[in-house]
């Protein structure tokens, strides 16, 4: 999952005082970004914005873009195609840069990127992004796509493009036109261009050959592929065109030529489909993937939208999805949990979405789901439980065979009797092994940046909380209290340790065992010669006379105090010193 990280700064003209805010929220995005946002004025009294974008959890990849309250209204009023209500803040004429309105109207903006952010089909629509990001969104994929629909037309000129098919998908880099047979006019035919993705691992060959090979599969829970064909940049497929739209346009009573954002945003009704519905289709859906895995064929696409309707019958939509190395739907939820670290365990969590969508008629709130509301049958229950709570999200998902032997759809008798067939060459089967291993192994290393940054972000909002600030001051002072008895016991102990050293070796003025300075009387008229140099303390010079013991420690103290009182200047003796280092001349 990727996270969105705003924050707003206002920054005044030199006439006025300086102010700063800061907002902060978070936003689900397949392209893992995080951004921080800061607003400054310009002295023509306009407020600008700096948003500072960042994309995945590394602070390396970052980059500024900015914007006005302007800009802000003119993508809220391109987002009014959703119906839904969001809360931009009003325009104010006058007034408009008192410091009172300024910080109103940051915190509306605040509230404002809070809903569009956390939406999950906001979020992932082409608008908001080229709000955020407008570099990497600034190409028009229309006309990119009507040029590569162009020169294919050049080979195959049977084709014939009726109109385009403005945003009826979610995705930026996939666009859609509705087509027809020159000499079948009656027909209509859907056509979907779609550029190469970030889980793109066949080479340039295989992806050709793979693609090519749709057209050959048959399974009664597939959509028929009539034409499809991949080159080193992106692939097109032409599949027959539906009237009675997906599975998610059921649940939501949609049109399927409307836009994405006006189809599913806001449903004016929200019901979920009969028990039988819920059970058939989810045995059929179950059925095909279970027929995917086998065949070693990756997925990881499973959405209501994926999902044509073609009468009583679920067929699977995209399967090119995976091998042009496209990002999931729900990607964003599935990052954030390391134990759905398979494909199929990402298509038990998609299908878990679904399950939730067509028994509820609208998706979960938040993921992991804490309680479901009632249902129509406690099996339905007790499969989303399997796949949708904190603890199946902690312990990993169950297998396809695990669900289709659960009692909701373990009894649902299948009327279909076509044979599935789909031939995989044996070199293609290793390639797209190879492939799966790749993708799965992106998505565990995402998944573990995630969690590590996770890990750091809650470690550090613990460490700055004013709970965790008390405690440390409380620790603090028990070690600054602890630190000061014991400095104050180790000052004691020393200061006694030298007491003892300075009784046991009293000075040597009034030590007995001093030897008495040499008199200078009834000295001869030659010199005596100068007396030796004083030896070091710790080696006394030998004297002639016994030394005496020394007193006890007990009585150190007692012994220095009397040494001190009891000295007399008077009894010391002059001593006259004989300086023979002059010349003598004889």
């Amino acid at each position: 999952m990727c996270l969105l990280a705003f924050s707003l700064s206002k920054l005044n003209c030199s006439s006025a005082p300086q102010v700063c805010r800061l907002l902060d929220l978070s936003l689900s995005s397949t392209l893992g970004k995080q951004s921080k946002i800061s607003v400054r004025d310009e002295c023509e009294q306009t407020q600008e914005y700096i948003i500072r974008v960042q994309r995945g959890v590394s602070t390396e990849n970052s980059w500024q873009i900015v914007r006005r309250y302007s800009d802000f209204d003119l993508l809220n009023n391109s987002l009014q195609i959703s119906t839904l209500s969001l809360p931009l803040p009003p325009k104010k004429l006058i007034g408009n840069m008192e410091r009172e309105f300024i910080a109103e109207r940051q915190k509306g903006l605040q509230a404002y990127l809070d809903v569009i952010t956390t939406h999950h089909i906001l979020s992932n629509c082409e608008l908001v992004k080229k709000f955020l990001d407008p570099n990497s969104y600034s190409v028009n994929y229309t006309e990119i796509a009507l040029q590569h629909v162009s020169m294919f037309f050049r080979s195959e000129p049977k084709w014939e493009v009726v109109e385009p098919l403005k945003d009826i998908g979610w995705r930026i880099r996939k666009k859609y036109f509705l087509m027809k047979i020159k000499n079948q006019p009656k027909e209509r035919l859907v056509l979907s261009w779609a550029d190469l993705g970030p889980d793109k691992y066949l080479s340039d060959r295989d992806l050709q050959y793979a693609v090519k090979l749709l057209s050959s599969c048959s399974h009664p829970y597939i959509y028929k592929i009539t034409f499809a064909t991949a080159n080193e940049s992106s692939a097109l497929v032409i599949r027959p065109f539906s009237e009675k739209g997906t599975l998610k346009d059921l649940i939501y009573k949609a049109k399927p030529k409307d836009p994405f954002l006006k189809k599913y945003c806001n449903p004016k009704k929200i019901q979920g489909l009969e028990l039988q519905q819920i059970k058939t289709y989810g045995r059929q859906i179950l059925e095909v993937l279970k027929f995917l895995h086998e065949k070693g064929f990756p997925y990881g696409h499973l959405h209501s939208a994926n999902v044509m309707l073609d009468g009583d019958t679920c067929k699977l939509l995209d399967l090119e999805n995976s091998l042009l190395g496209l990002p999931s739907f729900y990607r964003s939820y599935f990052s954030q949990f390391r134990k759905i670290n398979t494909l199929e365990g990402v298509d038990v969590h998609c299908f878990g979405h679904l399950l939730y969508e067509m028994t509820y008629g609208r998706p979960p709130d938040t993921i992991p789901v804490e309680s479901f509301p009632p249902a129509p049958s406690v099996f339905v229950v007790s499969v989303l439980e399997s796949i949708l709570t904190c603890e199946a999200l902690k312990n990993g998902m169950p297998t396809v065979s695990r669900l289709l032997q659960m009692p909701l759809f373990s009894d649902v008798l299948l009327t279909n009797s076509e044979k599935p067939q789909f031939k995989i060459p044996t070199k293609l089967k290793e390639a797209l092994k190879i492939s799966k291993e790749c993708i799965e192994k992106r998505l565990t290393e995402e998944q573990k940046s995630i969690h590590q940054h996770r890990r750091l972000t809650r470690a550090q909002s613990h460490h700055g909380s004013e709970e965790e600030k008390k405690k440390r001051k409380i620790l603090a002072r028990k070690k600054s209290k602890r630190s000061a008895n014991e400095s104050g016991e180790e000052h004691s102990a020393k200061y006694s340790n030298s007491n003892n050293s300075g009784s046991g070796a009293s000075s040597p003025l009034t030590s007995p065992s001093s030897p008495t300075p040499p008199s200078t009387a009834g000295a001869s008229s030659i010199p005596p010669a100068p007396p030796p140099p004083p030896l070091p303390p710790a080696a006394p010079p030998p004297s002639s006379e016994v030394p005496t013991p020394r007193p006890e420690v007990s009585a150190s103290r007692g012994a220095l105090l009397s040494s001190i009182q009891n000295f007399q200047k008077g009894t010391l003796k002059k001593t006259q010193t004989c300086d023979y280092s002059a010349p003598r001349i004889s």
